[in-house]
């Protein structure tokens, strides 16, 4: 459980790339370029970025932070037909990173939900179901933007690679993720370091922080701005780009008094789309580095064994 965190790698707060959603989705033409051309950076430089101004309430993401906590408070009997399945099950509810193979790695209690294409919802809090699912259609409708112009900075076309992705069928998850206080906060991580299956994520913590990246190979901590969303790249866009965007290195430190709890959205390709670099991406200066493989595949493989960094993406490195 207890994993050494030396705070001499750690670097001072450097300014995290925003990205203002209301002129990346309704801005003047310039004013979209602009952001565009500041995403497409910031995936290359950062592989993460603040979102602001994205338009979802704040009532709706605190309620949603409830009742994520309100269903980890549920009796074990409740939580019990939820918990020890397999990855690929819609409804999981466990410890650690996967509760079969790294109890006592991670200090975290963790929810996850299939919401798409296929909606799921447990039955209890009552009030579960309408949240999550107004919360995953704004979240999803974010994500699928920023993938938007993700393309067009990548100077690829939309279309194709939406059909190639199978995104009207993307799939979706939603993550909550519960860190309890512990009193060796310095030398304990709540998530141990890992990128992130899929194309994007996107995050909303409460008001306790410990999330750091890795950037420049230094971890650096993360202090989001007031109401916006943390957003990081994952191993498909890696992948799709041909490296040219990389997933990010992220893990959870804990806090000693209190409990931290984030919200997360995962979105990526449908299941069973095969995924590779795009061909306008590869060529003889630039050859591919990556293989095809099945999402599904790939993310069966991922969740099944132990969290390695980014070693998932050996399983498709040439």
């Amino acid at each position: 459980m207890a994993s050494f965190i030396s705070h001499t790698e750690l670097i001072a707060e450097e300014i995290i790339p925003t990205i203002d959603f209301g002129l990346l989705s309704n801005g003047t033409p310039d004013q979209r370029s602009d952001m565009v051309q500041a995403l497409a950076k910031a995936c290359e430089d950062w592989g993460f970025f603040m979102v602001v101004n994205h338009g979802i309430p704040d009532q709706l993401r605190d309620e949603m932070l409830e009742a994520f906590k309100t269903l980890f408070d549920l009796s074990d009997d409740e939580k019990r037909p939820y918990v020890g399945g397999h990855v690929l099950d819609p409804i999981r509810i466990g410890t650690g990173f996967n509760s079969k193979i790294d109890i006592g790695k991670c200090w975290r209690h963790y929810a996850k939900i299939f919401v798409h294409p296929e909606f799921h919802s447990v039955p209890k809090p009552l009030n579960f179901r309408n949240i999550s699912q107004e919360y995953s259609k704004c979240t999803r409708a974010i994500g699928l933007e920023l993938l938007k112009a993700i393309w067009e900075g990548l100077g690829i076309d939309e279309s194709r690679v939406k059909a190639a992705l199978k995104l009207d069928s993307a799939f979706q998850i939603l993550v909550a993720n519960l860190y309890p206080p512990y009193p060796n906060s310095g030398t304990t991580f709540g998530f141990l370091p890992h990128s992130d299956h899929g194309l994007v994520t996107l995050l909303y913590q409460n008001d306790v922080d410990g999330l750091q990246i890795k950037h420049k190979d230094r971890w650096m901590y993360v202090k989001p701005a007031p109401n916006s969303i943390l957003v990081n790249t994952g191993d498909h866009l890696e992948i799709l780009s041909n490296g040219k965007y990389k997933s990010v290195l992220h893990r959870a430190v804990l806090n000693s008094e209190v409990a931290r709890m984030s919200v997360v959205t995962a979105i990526g390709p449908a299941l069973d789309a095969i995924f590779e670099p795009i061909p306008d991406l590869v060529n003889g200066d630039s050859p591919a580095v990556f293989r095809a493989m099945k999402y599904r595949d790939y993310l069966e493989q991922q969740q099944s064994n132990s969290l390695v960094e980014k070693g998932a993406l050996n399983l498709v490195r040439l």
